[in-house]
C-alpha cells in the first residue's frame, strides 16, 4: 500500500488559497434551516473507508471492524489488510456482516502487482479497485498525465476482465494548472468513461477552489464512489456535519453524478472511533436519490 500524502498536505497549507477555496465553497456550502428545503428517502447504505481507522486496525482489525459494524455501517474500503490474507479479512467481514466494496492502492501496484492486486480483491468480493494517489513523475507534466491515463486505461481494461471496476481517487493538487489545464480535467478526458470511474473526494475537490455539482453535470455517471469528510471555511478537515460543505445537495444529486457508493473517511481524526459515529450518523439521515 502506498504512503498516504494526505497528512503532509495538511501540514503543508490549513487552508486553500482563499480566492479559489471561495469559488469552490460558495456553491456547496450547507444552506441556513430557513433554505434547508424538502427532506425525502434517506441515503441507503453508508461505508466506511478504513485509512480512518487505520491506527486501532493496526492493533486489532477485527476488533475494529467488530466497532465498526455496531455502529451501523455496512460496507468497508480498504487501504491495506493489516497482515490478513483476503481469505481471511473476507472471513472476518463475514462474521460482522460487513462487505468489502472497494480498496485503495498505488500507482506502483497497477505497474508491478495488479493481477495478485485484482486477485485479492475478488476474494475480497469486491467490486472496485481505486488507485489513491498519484504525484512526481507521474504527474507533473500534460504528457505525464497522458501516460498516466493510459496505464489507467490498461489497468481498467484488466479489471473488467475480472469483473472488477478501477477507479481513482483525487486529492487537490488535481486542480491546480499545469499548461493552463487542470490535471483531474486532463484525467477525466484521457481515461476511458468505461473502465476508470472517478471517487470524488469531496474535502479535497472543495480544497482545491473546485464545485463538485460542476463536475457531475459536465461529467454525468463518471462518479461512481464518494469520500465523505467535511471542510471548515479554513481549510480544517472535520466530521461529516460539522463543516460547511453541503452534503445534503451534492447528494441530492447522486443520479446524474452515477454515485453508488458513499465512503466516510477522516485522516486524522481526533477520536477515531467517536469520530467515524458522528459522521455517520450525520449521513444516514441524508437524503438520497
Amino acid at each position: 500500500m502506498m504512503q498516504r500524502r494526505d497528512d503532509q498536505r495538511l501540514d503543508r497549507r490549513s487552508f486553500v488559497r482563499s480566492v479559489t477555496a471561495a469559488a469552490g465553497l460558495a456553491a456547496v456550502v450547507r444552506p441556513t434551516a430557513a433554505g434547508a428545503g424538502m427532506e425525502p428517502a434517506r441515503l441507503d447504505v453508508v461505508g466506511l473507508q478504513l485509512y480512518t481507522l487505520r491506527n486501532l486496525a493496526a492493533q486489532d482489525v477485527e476488533g475494529t471492524l467488530e466497532a465498526v459494524a455496531r455502529i451501523g455501517y455496512r460496507e468497508i474500503e480498504f487501504a491495506g489488510l493489516h497482515g490478513k490474507t483476503a481469505a481471511q479479512m473476507r472471513d472476518i467481514l463475514d462474521r460482522h456482516g460487513l462487505r468489502a466494496v472497494s480498496s485503495h492502492h498505488s500507482l506502483l501496484d497497477v505497474r508491478e502487482n495488479w493481477p495478485a492486486t485484482l486477485d485479492a480483491a475478488a476474494e475480497l468480493g469486491q467490486r472496485y479497485v481505486v488507485v489513491a494517489s498519484i504525484g512526481g513523475d507521474d504527474a507533473n507534466s500534460l504528457a505525464a498525465l497522458q501516460r498516466t491515463a493510459d496505464a489507467f486505461n490498461g489497468a481498467g481494461e484488466a479489471a473488467r476482465e475480472r469483473g472488477l471496476q478501477f477507479s481513482y481517487h483525487n486529492h487537490d493538487f488535481e486542480f491546480k494548472p499545469i499548461d493552463g489545464q487542470l490535471p483531474y480535467d486532463v484525467l477525466l478526458k484521457a481515461c476511458d468513461a468505461g473502465l476508470v470511474a472517478m471517487e470524488m473526494d469531496l474535502f479535497w475537490i472543495v480544497n482545491g477552489g473546485q464545485d463538485p455539482l460542476k463536475y457531475f453535470a459536465a461529467h454525468p455517471g463518471r462518479f461512481h464512489l464518494i469520500h465523505a469528510k467535511d471542510r471548515t471555511t479554513d481549510g480544517r478537515m472535520v466530521n461529516v456535519g460539522e463543516g460547511v460543505i453541503d452534503f445534503r445537495k451534492i447528494l441530492g444529486q447522486s443520479r446524474q453524478a452515477g454515485i453508488r457508493h458513499v465512503f466516510v473517511e477522516h485522516d486524522r481524526p481526533g477520536s477515531p472511533i467517536d469520530d467515524v459515529r458522528a459522521s455517520y450518523t450525520y449521513l444516514r439521515d441524508i437524503p438520497g436519490n
